[in-house]
C-alpha cells in the first residue's frame, strides 16, 4: 500500500482532450445584419442570455454593443418592443422560441423561423419556412413589391371606373347621341377585373 501510494504521488496528470459549448451563430447572420443596415434598417439584439455571451454573439453578427439587450426575460422583450412603438420605430421582431411569443405579437411584424417552436410560429404574422435567414431579405423585398403592386391595381381601378361609369351612364348621349348597352358595362367589369389579375401576375 506504501509503495503505490508512492507510485501515486509521482504520477503525472496530462490533459487528454477539452470540450467546449458555446451558442452557434448562422453562416448568413453577417451578411443579413449588413444588408439591413444598407437599406436603412436599424438591428437590435434583445436576448436572454448573459451580457457576455449576448454582446460576443452580436459582435459576430456584426451588431453594434450599444444596441445589445441581454439577461431579459419575455416580458422585457416586450417592453423594449412596446418601448420602440412609443419613439414612433415600426418594427419587426424576428424570433424561435417560446419566450419569443409576446413580442412577436405586439411587433407591427411578427416573424418566426419555421424550425422554432409553435408557440412561436402561432404567435408570427410571417413564417419562414426555411431555417436560412435568407428567406428574410425575400419576405421583406417581396412585401414592398406586392405592396406597391396592389396601390397601382388602386389607381388603375380607380380610373378605370371614373372614366367607365360615366360612359355607361350615358354621359356621351346628350352631345354625340352614343348610348352603351347594358352588355358593355358587364364587359367593361370583366375586363377590368381580367386587368387587375394579369397586373398581380406580374409579380413572378
Amino acid at each position: 500500500d506504501e509503495r503505490r501510494s508512492k507510485d501515486a504521488s509521482h504520477t503525472q496528470l496530462r490533459l487528454a482532450g477539452m470540450i467546449a459549448v458555446s451558442d452557434s451563430l448562422k453562416p448568413e447572420a453577417a451578411a443579413i445584419v449588413l444588408q439591413l443596415r444598407r437599406s436603412g434598417k436599424q438591428d437590435w439584439m434583445v436576448s436572454g442570455d448573459n451580457e457576455r455571451t449576448a454582446r460576443y454573439i452580436a459582435a459576430k453578427a456584426g451588431i453594434a454593443p450599444e444596441c445589445v439587450i441581454a439577461g431579459v426575460k419575455p416580458e422585457g422583450k416586450l417592453s423594449h418592443v412596446q418601448a420602440m412603438h412609443d419613439r414612433g420605430i415600426r418594427t419587426a421582431f424576428i424570433g424561435d422560441g417560446v419566450n419569443d411569443a409576446p413580442a412577436l405579437t405586439a411587433a407591427h411584424v411578427g416573424i418566426a423561423v419555421g424550425s422554432g417552436t409553435d408557440v412561436a410560429i402561432e404567435s408570427a404574422d410571417i413564417v419562414l419556412m426555411k431555417s436560412t435567414l435568407h428567406d428574410l431579405l425575400v419576405a421583406l423585398g417581396l412585401s414592398r413589391v406586392v405592396m406597391r403592386r396592389i396601390r397601382i391595381n388602386f389607381c388603375w381601378a380607380f380610373v378605370y371606373n371614373l372614366v367607365g361609369i360615366p360612359l355607361a351612364a350615358g354621359i356621351l348621349y346628350p352631345f354625340l347621341f352614343i348610348q352603351f348597352p347594358p352588355m358593355f358595362a358587364g364587359a367593361a367589369m370583366t375586363l377590368s377585373s381580367v386587368s387587375v389579375v394579369c397586373s398581380s401576375l406580374l409579380l413572378r
